[in-house]
């Protein structure tokens, strides 16, 4: 082996996704503004069309700046549908 064959994901959830699990649960549970989910690990899957560390869609997160709370509950709503099917796949 060469080096260059591509790494399969790991199967059910990291650890940084079981936290973004649980601050899932705590901003839809909150009636403030949502955060951003960015965790500064900026790198698209190859495998999903998601970011490694948000989960988010690169429409998600390019138009972020411009969606209002309930929109942003939205997508924080997604991650968590996300997450909860990759958890499963396992």
């Amino acid at each position: 082996m060469c080096g260059s064959e591509l790494t399969p994901k790991i199967q059910g959830l990291t650890p940084a996704d079981l936290r973004l699990q649980a601050q899932v649960r705590r901003v839809l549970a909150s009636a403030e503004a949502p955060p951003s989910p960015c965790i500064s690990v900026c790198r698209m899957s190859d495998d999903t069309t998601y970011c490694v560390g948000c989960w988010r869609t690169l429409d998600e997160i390019g138009g972020w700046g411009q969606c209002n709370a309930d929109d942003k509950h939205v997508v924080w709503r997604l991650i968590g549908e996300r997450l909860a099917a990759q958890a499963s796949a396992q």
